[in-house]
C-alpha cells in the first residue's frame, strides 16, 4: 500500500473541489493514483473535474513570436516568479522564441543553435543567465505552426510585456485571401482558446485513450441509475456528444457571443482551422512544497 501524504491529499484536493477526507479515502481505494483517484471521484459523484489538467507549479515566461505564415512559442521555467519580472529573462525568452521561428520545436535543436548577436549557443547563454541571476533555469517546451497560405496568429493572456506572459496560444488558418481578416479572427480564437483550454481541434483528433476514460465514467455514473441497457446507452451517446463540446475547439460555444460554434464562426469568415496550441506555464509540473506548517496542518486534519 502506497503511502497517502498530506501534499498528496490536498493537490488532489485543488485539482477536483472534493473534500479533504474524501480525497484521502479516493487515494487510499486508487493506492496513491492521483489520476486513478480523480477517476473514482467523478464515479461517485464527488468531484466536478471534466477532463485531465496538470497543476500549475513552475515559474517563468511563456514567449510567443510571428512572421508571415508562422509562429513560435517557447516556455522558459525558472524557481521563482521574482525572475520573470527581470528584463534580462525576459529578453532571454522573447529571443529564444523568435530563434524558434527558425530552428523549430525542437528543444534539443535550440539550445544547440547560436543565441542571437553572440558567438555562443542558446543554452550557453542560458547558462550565463543562471550565474548571473542565482536561480535555475530551462527551455522545457516549443512549438511551431505553419501554414502555406493564410496567417497564424499569437495571443498571451495578460502580458507582462507584448509576447510574453504565463499563458499563450497558437491558432493556423488557412485561407487564400484576406489576410489581415484572418489575423484578427485568430486572435479571438487564440482569447477562446486561452479560456476554454481544448484539448483536440476536432472530434477525429481526440486521443483514444482520454475517450475511453471518459466513457469508462460515465458508463459507470450512468450504470448507478438503475435504467436498462438501452437507455444507458442512450444516455452515454448524450453525454459524449456533450463531452465533445467541452474539448473539442470546432465544436465548443464561441465565447465572444455565447452562441455559435467555433466551426461556424471560422467557415463564415472564409478560412480553415487548422492547428492550434496553448502553452499555460508550469503546467503538468509538481512543484515541491516548501511550506511545512501547512503540510503539518494538513496532515492532522486528515
Amino acid at each position: 500500500m502506497a503511502e497517502i501524504t498530506a501534499a498528496m491529499v490536498r493537490e488532489l484536493r485543488e485539482r477536483t473541489g472534493a473534500g479533504m477526507m474524501d480525497c484521502k479515502k479516493a487515494l487510499t481505494e486508487t493506492n496513491g493514483d492521483m489520476e486513478a483517484a480523480i477517476d473514482w471521484l467523478r464515479k461517485k459523484g464527488l468531484s466536478a473535474a471534466a477532463k485531465k489538467s496538470g497543476r500549475v507549479a513552475a515559474e517563468g515566461l511563456v514567449g510567443v513570436a510571428s512572421a508571415p505564415n508562422v509562429a513560435a512559442m517557447v516556455e522558459v521555467n525558472a524557481e521563482t516568479d521574482f525572475v520573470a519580472r527581470n528584463e534580462t529573462f525576459q529578453n532571454f525568452v522573447a529571443e529564444v522564441a523568435s530563434l524558434a521561428l527558425s530552428v523549430g520545436e525542437d528543444v534539443e535543436a535550440l539550445k544547440a543553435a547560436r543565441f542571437p548577436g553572440t558567438d555562443h549557443s542558446t543554452q550557453e547563454e542560458l547558462t550565463r543567465l543562471i550565474a548571473t541571476i542565482g536561480e535555475n533555469m530551462t527551455i522545457r517546451r516549443a512549438r511551431v505552426l505553419r501554414v502555406p497560405s493564410g496567417a497564424v496568429a499569437t495571443y498571451v493572456h495578460n502580458a507582462v510585456k507584448p509576447g510574453l506572459g504565463k499563458i499563450g496560444v497558437l491558432v493556423a488558418l488557412e485561407a487564400e485571401s484576406e489576410i489581415a481578416a484572418m489575423e484578427t479572427l485568430g486572435r479571438q480564437i487564440g482569447m477562446h482558446v486561452a479560456a476554454t483550454r481544448p484539448s483536440a481541434l476536432d472530434i477525429n483528433s481526440v486521443e483514444p485513450s482520454e475517450l475511453e476514460r471518459e466513457k469508462a465514467v460515465l458508463r459507470e455514473q450512468a450504470a448507478a441509475s438503475g435504467k436498462p441497457a438501452a437507455i444507458i446507452d442512450k444516455m452515454i451517446e448524450g453525454r459524449i456528444r456533450k463531452y465533445y463540446e467541452e474539448v473539442v475547439l470546432l465544436e465548443q460555444v464561441w465565447v465572444h457571443d455565447g452562441e455559435s460554434r467555433v466551426k461556424e464562426v471560422v467557415k463564415k469568415a472564409g478560412g480553415k482551422l487548422v492547428g492550434f496550441a496553448r502553452f499555460q506555464l508550469g503546467e503538468g509540473i509538481q512543484k515541491e512544497s516548501t511550506d511545512f506548517a501547512a503540510e503539518v496542518a494538513a496532515a492532522a486534519k486528515g
